[in-house]
């Protein structure tokens, strides 16, 4: 099996919980591999706001924290 076969993996914190994660994921990939709705979420990696524009741009990498807000709706 060769190494490109096998996903490497980082270690990220998530509003204050360690996780681990596949390399190579952007901060959309991250937001759908939690299952979050991107249209509902904000994004704060290492104390700056992730324009939701650019969500698609920023990578995550090694030792990334990121606070991810999910707005519910409500009356």
């Amino acid at each position: 099996m060769s190494d490109s076969a096998t996903l490497s993996m980082i270690s990220i914190t998530i509003n204050g919980e360690p996780h681990r994660v596949s390399a190579g994921l952007s901060v959309a990939g991250l937001v759908a591999e939690l299952g979050l709705n991107p249209k509902k979420v904000a994004v704060e990696r290492n104390l700056e706001i992730v324009p939701r524009s650019t969500h698609g741009d920023v990578m995550i990498v090694e030792g990334d924290q990121l606070e991810i807000v999910h707005f519910v709706g409500g009356g």
